[in-house]
């Protein structure tokens, strides 16, 4: 099957003088199941419906907007897989370098709030046509919300952008209701009962005798931080397909108003989109660029289910995919992996097999199949719930399954484990076990976060002790099978509720137990998480208690300097915190301490022996 039209040239070629759909988007036109565009353009394709796809228009140009011409329904736009203001800025708010959704990384290709941006030029070209919203920056933004870049509360993205339509979520299954309703002549523009939507209206006369609630206006939260935590802990509470409420929010002489969420995709409904005929590769327009980067860690991996129950208040999943597991079949799995055998650049390795979280293949229980996840109870965190259902047995033998086909050589996972609930099978060592025998790398990554138990709960992880027995249990496995295998923990600084003596007791742990981290984050506050609502309001959203928030650059570089406090570049800062925080006694040679005194003004740069026994002793402990 061909890619689809991206110019005039390649609607002739199909013998189209016009399109149904024209698909705007920020990302580069990559067909594969693991970018939105391909999935949302081959369903739309496969329901009988022509389309084309605008991959980053010149967002300077709006006619760069009308190169496939008007469609006979409606535009559909989308920043990409990323949020352009995450693909565009650093947590610290610094430009980046290198755009992997972009022919050769190169950056500029897409504009910052590429959806407002892009439905601007589509207004200005063709006026009142129907526009669709969708993807992680329409998904995230459907409600007044906290833009970290501009610091400030933003409106609905439906009302800067205009569009007519927001589909929120993941988006096949409203895209389903929406087309087969298209195909039955029905209007665009009617349609806004869909779960999983959002629209615009100027009254709620058409609601009456429907059970919704009304949420604190944009500009009500817009002013009231508790205002604004209390609207955010109704939308979270909401977000559930089975018994989530229409919620409506009031926007200057408007009203932003969502549907439910849209209930989980059926196996065979995932089946189906993993089906369709993507070609599997970037667009030929982008091989004198050198590809498209993001393509390569996931060309060779496969996503077995979406969803995520862990329930981390970082983490937007919650109003994205959801807390409830939806899978493939093992049989549409393995056919999957069959094709990637057959592709001419699979050296026998399949980088990957899993979801958001590599070992939750099945929902957390019975429940949320009936009644959705519950409001109040997370399924892991504080403690794991007493209906929670821990069996590991149908994953290790779908990747058993995987690894005996013929043409692979090796099966690895790479999205990452929850430690936690591996370590509540009662077979846990088995699989333990199976997992360091054939599905690491070299190395495991692993996510705890922090270790401070304070940190820990703000961030709605589990406790560090759980962290220790996981590693522990690790090691001793891969001395067992005399393999020398390494734990890469993933690790945030500058979370809501992390002081400076948190950071200070993170790098001491980090000291004491020989890690130099290779993955360090700090917090980025995006939109649609419980953490970016406690950053803005300094909130628990849930409790109103108070939160400690470290929002000042300076503290933030500090905490995040600690967490590699053995590297010079970062000693001045690492050497202000220690003072600040009354911690001179981590300054000097004993073995405790995490700097030298200053010699000079050098610091450790005038005492590169220092350093060097710092890391040497590092690697030997990490190393098991």
């Amino acid at each position: 099957m061909a890619f689809l039209p991206i110019c005039r040239e390649d609607m002739k070629k199909r013998g189209w003088d016009e399109l149904d759909f024209v698909f705007v988007c920020g990302d580069a036109y990559v067909d594969h199941p693991s970018f939105g565009h391909a999935i949302i353009s081959r369903i739309i394709e496969d329901f009988g419906f022509r389309i084309g796809i605008i991959p980053q228009p010149d967002w300077r140009d709006s006619k760069s907007i009308t190169v496939l011409g008007r469609p006979r329904i409606a535009f559909l736009v989308s920043s990409g897989n990323l949020d352009s203001m995450v693909a565009h800025y650093t947590s610290f708010k610094k430009p980046r370098s290198q755009d992997y959704y972009s022919p050769g990384m190169k950056m500029g290709l897409r504009p910052n709030r590429a959806t407002i941006v892009y439905c601007n030029l589509i207004r200005k070209e063709y006026g009142d046509i129907p526009i669709i919203i969708g993807g992680i920056e329409a998904s995230l933004r459907r409600f007044a919300h906290y833009d970290y870049w501009s610091d400030k509360v933003r409106a609905s993205i439906l009302i800067d952008s205009s569009a007519d339509l927001l589909i929120y979520g993941m988006g096949e299954k409203p895209l389903f209701e929406i087309l087969s309703r298209l195909k039955k002549g029905e209007d665009i523009k009617s349609i806004k009962d869909v779960k999983g939507t959002c629209y615009v209206a100027k009254d709620l006369s058409h609601l009456e005798g429907r059970d919704y609630i009304i949420i604190d206006s944009y500009e009500k939260v817009k002013e009231d931080k508790v205002a604004y935590a209390k609207a955010f802990a109704i939308q979270y509470r909401e977000q559930n397909p089975f018994t989530g409420r229409i919620i409506v929010q009031p926007h200057r002489n408007l009203y932003v108003i969502q549907n439910p969420p849209a209930e989980p995709l059926t196996t065979e409904e995932m089946d189906y989109v993993y089906s369709l005929p993507y070609e599997r590769n970037y667009h030929p327009i982008y091989e004198k660029d050198g590809g498209i980067k993001a393509l390569e860690e996931v060309k060779f991996s496969i996503v077995s289910h979406r969803g995520c129950f862990g329930g981390c208040n970082f983490c937007a999943l919650h109003f994205h995919q959801g807390r409830i597991i939806q899978k493939r079949s093992e049989k549409s799995i393995l056919e999957e992996v069959k094709k990637l055998t057959q592709l001419p650049d699979f050296k026998g390795y399949i980088h990957d097999v899993g979801g958001p979280t590599a070992n939750f293949r099945n929902p957390a229980c019975f429940n949320q199949l009936q009644r959705g996840a519950c409001k109040d109870r997370g399924c892991l965190f504080p403690t794991p719930c007493k209906n929670l259902i821990v069996d590991h047995r149908e994953y290790f033998e779908l990747l058993e399954k995987i690894r005996k086909i013929k043409g692979v050589k090796k099966v690895f996972i790479r999205s990452g484990i929850r430690y936690d609930y591996l370590l509540l099978d009662k077979d846990y060592k088995k699989y333990l076990e199976e997992l360091c025998r054939y599905y690491v790398s070299g190395q495991l990554k692993i996510a705890p976060e922090h270790i401070c138990n304070n940190v820990l709960k703000y961030m709605g992880k589990p406790q560090r002790e759980v962290y220790e027995k996981f590693v522990e249990e690790y090691f001793k496995t891969n001395k067992k099978l005399g393999k020398k295998q390494f734990i890469i923990p993933y690790l945030m600084s500058g979370h809501p509720g992390c002081t400076l003596n948190d950071a200070i007791e993170l790098a001491l742990y980090l000291k004491k137990n020989g890690f130099i981290p290779e993955q360090v984050q700090d917090f980025y506050p995006t939109p649609g998480t419980v953490s970016t609502t406690m950053y803005y309001t300094g909130l628990n959203p849930f409790t109103l208690e108070k939160v400690y928030v470290p929002k000042t650059l300076k503290e933030k570089m500090m905490q995040r300097a600690l967490l590699h406090f053995h590297n010079p570049k970062n000693y001045d800062l690492v050497y202000e915190a220690l003072k600040l925080a009354n911690r001179e006694d981590l300054i000097g040679y004993e073995k405790n301490c995490l700097i030298p005194p200053k010699k000079h003004g050098g610091g450790m740069k005038s005492d590169g022996k220092y350093n060097r026994r710092q890391k040497n002793s590092a690697n030997d402990k990490r190393r098991g």
